[in-house]
């Protein structure tokens, strides 16, 4: 009983509940789970406003956007707004030295000047369903875990297609909370999505690398697309024909603006957490894999922004790839230091102690023993999680050994005892495919200088036995990487076009040899073969196992808290999350205010240093103050910080009032908080929103695109 009673002490200490606007929930359970919190805070809707699979609500505006975004639906003609960031390879691809619209920003002041966008989608969720007793028939703890995996597959894949029936929907089954539950998602996709307006780099991404993550924030990170649809208002591939999507719901617009304590609500896709992992899996992620990753991708950054500052055209080529390498980098970097600052391993081990504690006296042999499990199987992962984090991060970084992974099937089929030519045929027209992009966007010395970089790291930090003979022998017969990269990167053809174009042209099965002899292709499938056996079969292995023992531990953990209110991890589903307008102190004696405006701009201004470098129309409306409609207290709103929980995946979210209104857009997370994927910190973690009054100032007044501001409905 003793040990029961400090058991419950720790408990409390530790919270019983989800901490205040701390969760990314599941929006079916809204009426269950949050809504008395939310009313409580000001919000002045219904649990059937936020979610209703049988009448309009508010999911019916907000998208999945591309790969890893969310936008929402702004005007009654389909228009979609979302981030800069997650427009920008859409963007990147449209422009050129001669219209570079990454620089200067793009505007369709007519819908026959808005652009396709091949590749480009967004899905809107029709419903969701709670199909745990479905997918977990047949099911019982004795099985094997593989057995388990393979029923619950083939009752989802049966689940799935019973949803489509009789309709075009793409429909998925998630697992929640590590597969003690089970979630039908039933989407509608649109694949002809134009590109109506973006501000220039100088607006979308005003203060760079160098303010990303950060707070104060002055970005206008913001651009604008359309959903397109057939004549009957159903989803088409792009034609001429098709026409503005009729949405069943878009939002409504506020120029109202916000306050200090306001309610908040983000509603959207956000990517990955791992709110509930044990203390070990922390100390790896914290002493092991972020180091690395770092380390790796500062490398990197280097050698792309030396060369990127001395050409145009290739900082051009890099902008995207650049932005996406830098993102998780500073990313991990805020996620490290806040992790150390929150002592986030010793809590963990803490609440593991107590936990172990209770489950030892009820008697559960299962929870009782799962930490220790955990404990062992993380340690068994250790050098499997470096040797992959090098493969993914180093070798695979490397832009030309990318490539050449990708003709591995044309070597196969080429070496067949009867070549198919229909096969090879094939597969020399996706290889087009790809090349295409690829030599659209490359630049050999940056990548050529990244090989020997990542490779002597690769060297350097990987386990012996994981490097295979094939490295080795590399290294020694060129007496070094960087020998090999002058050699091998002026013969490669994938490090050519010209090469590469005289290679396919003139291909026949007997000219697999000039691939497979390639040093570059045969660094790349000397790893991925050894690896194949020696890394990846005993890592999933081991994650097979833990997945089983998280699964368990979850399941514990609900026990031990039953009063508590658990959310599901983020796994790139819909969510919404609620919390209110605030500031943050960062520091001792440092405290941040909510607002930022364009004053901040302003005082940021340089025209010596790009990321700083504001367009002089700009200038010249602050100069005159000519602000329009969107102006409070004579300035203009940029941006403000609110309690949300967000990650990944939210960017592009909207971020609602109390009546449902939009008021901004999301679109980063503070740096202090970013550790909020592993741990929540209430101090610390803020969401950052445009507010939508600077993203309708650019769109009116900057770029005189005032017949997108006729389209939506504004309240004033």
């Amino acid at each position: 009983m003793k040990k029961l009673a400090i058991s419950l002490l720790l408990l409390a200490a530790l919270g019983g509940k989800a901490r205040a606007d701390e969760g990314m929930w599941l929006p079916i359970f809204a009426e269950k789970y949050n809504l008395k919190a939310m009313q409580a805070k000001g919000f002045k809707l219904s649990a059937q406003d936020i979610y209703n699979e049988n009448q309009t609500s508010l999911k019916e505006a907000v998208v999945i956007f591309g790969r890893g975004c969310t936008g929402e639906i702004i005007s009654k003609n389909g228009l979609v707004i979302t981030n800069h960031h997650c427009g920008f390879d859409n963007i990147q691809k449209h422009s050129s030295v001669e219209h570079d619209y990454l620089k200067d920003g793009f505007w369709a002041y007519t819908q026959e000047q808005e652009l396709p966008n091949p590749g480009l989608s967004v899905k809107i969720l029709v419903r969701m369903q709670d199909v745990t007793t479905e997918a977990l028939k047949g099911v019982n703890e004795q099985m094997a875990e593989k057995d388990r995996q393979d029923l619950i597959k083939k009752n989802s894949k049966a689940i799935v297609a019973e949803a489509k029936k009789g309709n075009s929907y793409l429909a998925s089954v998630e697992a929640m909370f590590y597969g003690n539950q089970y979630i039908l998602f039933v989407y509608e996709e649109y694949k002809d999505v134009r590109l109506v307006g973006a501000p220039p780099s100088s607006i979308g991404k005003f203060g760079g690398d160098t303010d990303n993550w950060m707070w104060p924030r002055h970005t206008g990170d913001f651009s604008m697309f359309r959903i397109y649809a057939d004549k009957n208002n159903r989803p088409a591939d792009y034609s001429p024909n098709n026409v503005p999507y009729t949405p069943k719901r878009s939002l409504k617009i506020s120029l109202k603006g916000v306050k200090e304590n306001d309610f908040t609500l983000v509603y959207g896709y956000p990517g990955r957490t791992q709110e509930y992992l044990p203390a070990s899996s922390v100390e790896l992620i914290t002493e092991v894999s972020n180091p690395n990753k770092i380390r790796l991708r500062t490398k990197r950054l280097d050698i792309q922004n030396a060369e990127m500052a001395k050409n145009q055209a290739v900082r051009i080529m890099y902008a995207a790839k650049n932005a996406g390498i830098a993102n998780a980098w500073k990313k991990w970097q805020g996620e490290l230091k806040g992790l150390v600052r929150l002592k986030a391993v010793d809590r963990k081990k803490e609440f593991e102690a107590a936990f172990t504690s209770w489950a030892k006296s009820i008697g559960n042999a299962d929870y009782a023993s799962v930490i220790e499990k955990l404990n062992a199987n993380n340690e068994a992962s250790k050098q499997l999680t470096v040797a992959k984090d090098f493969q993914t991060e180093a070798l695979l970084a490397v832009e030309a050994v990318r490539f050449a992974s990708a003709f591995d099937s044309l070597v196969v089929y080429s070496k067949a005892k009867t070549p198919d030519a229909a096969k090879i045929s094939n597969q020399i027209d996706k290889l087009k495919k790809i090349a295409a992009p690829y030599f659209k966007d490359y630049y050999m010395p940056i990548d050529q200088k990244t090989f020997v970089a990542m490779m002597d790291e690769f060297d350097a930090n990987v386990p012996s036995k994981f490097i295979p003979a094939q490295v080795k022998s590399l290294k020694a017969k060129y007496k070094g990487f960087d020998a090999m990269a002058s050699k091998v990167y002026a013969a490669s053809i994938f490090t050519s076009k010209d090469r590469f174009d005289a290679f396919v042209k003139s291909y026949s099965a007997s000219q697999y040899g000039k691939v497979e002899t390639d040093p570059l292709y045969a660094l790349v499938m000397s790893v991925r073969d050894m690896y194949k056996d020696a890394v990846d079969a005993p890592l999933n292995k081991l994650r097979d196992e833990q997945n089983l023992l998280l699964r368990t531990y979850m399941k514990g953990q609900m026990e031990y808290q039953p009063q508590r209110m658990f959310y599901p991890d983020a796994n790139s589903t819909l969510r919404i999350s609620y919390g209110k307008v605030e500031g943050y102190k960062p520091l001792d004696a440092v405290r941040y205010e909510y607002q930022s405006t364009i004053e901040g701009i302003m005082q940021k201004d340089n025209p010596n240093i790009y990321d700083y470098d504001i367009p002089a129309k700009l200038r010249d409306l602050y100069a005159k103050k000519d602000y329009g409609r969107y102006a409070v207290n004579g300035t203009i709103p940029v941006a403000f910080t609110a309690s949300n929980h967000t990650t990944g995946g939210n960017s592009g979210s909207p971020v609602l009032d109390a009546e449902g209104n939009l008021i901004g857009v999301n679109f980063d997370r503070c740096w202090e908080g970013t550790m909020s994927d592993i741990m929540y910190d209430p101090e610390q973690c803020r969401n950052i929103t445009l507010d939508i009054r600077y993203a309708l100032f650019v769109v009116d007044k900057l770029a005189g695109a005032k017949r997108l501001i006729d389209e939506m409905e504004i309240v004033e």
